[in-house]
């Protein structure tokens, strides 16, 4: 197995940990739906991306499908929208909604860049990092307003 497969795997285990130990057993069906919908997003915009030739996801897997990653659009980023969403300081002032936002955002583009740059599991081709962090704020964003609809 290659290293790339290997955080693959890790990082599964991970984002699965993180689902068990953040989101309450009263809060299950709140994060199905922020999961659900941060999943119809991310999947669509990021097959998009990758189909434009602007990321290029190298070691993936269902590299016969289609360019996209499935584990970070299909699982990764949903998951962590999920936890977003379900401990989201509602009843907090807009600076700590600002900076909630930000933490989850940055924390996010962080890990992202640093793929990038030490694995070959992401690869900007025509992209830079600030638009990562516009496209998650804004997928982070939507998902809160939907979020909100729906409950």
């Amino acid at each position: 197995m290659s290293k790339e497969k290997g955080i693959l795997l890790l990082l599964w285990v991970i984002t699965a940990g993180l689902l068990f130990k953040f989101i309450p057993k009263n809060k299950i069906r709140h994060a199905i739906v922020a999961f659900f919908y941060k999943q119809f997003v991310t999947w669509f915009s990021g097959l998009f991306i990758a189909e434009l030739g602007l990321i290029k996801y190298p070691v993936r897997f269902f590299k016969r499908a289609n360019k996209t990653s499935f584990s970070f659009e299909f699982f990764y980023f949903p998951a962590l929208c999920a936890i977003f969403n379900v401990h989201f300081p509602e009843h907090k002032n807009k600076c700590i909604k600002f900076l909630y936002y930000l933490f989850h955002t940055g924390f996010i583009v962080m890990f992202e860049v640093l793929v990038e740059k030490y694995s070959n599991l992401i690869k900007y081709v025509k992209w830079k990092w600030y638009w990562s962090f516009l496209t998650v704020w804004i997928s982070y964003y939507s998902s809160r307003v939907f979020y909100r609809w729906f409950f």
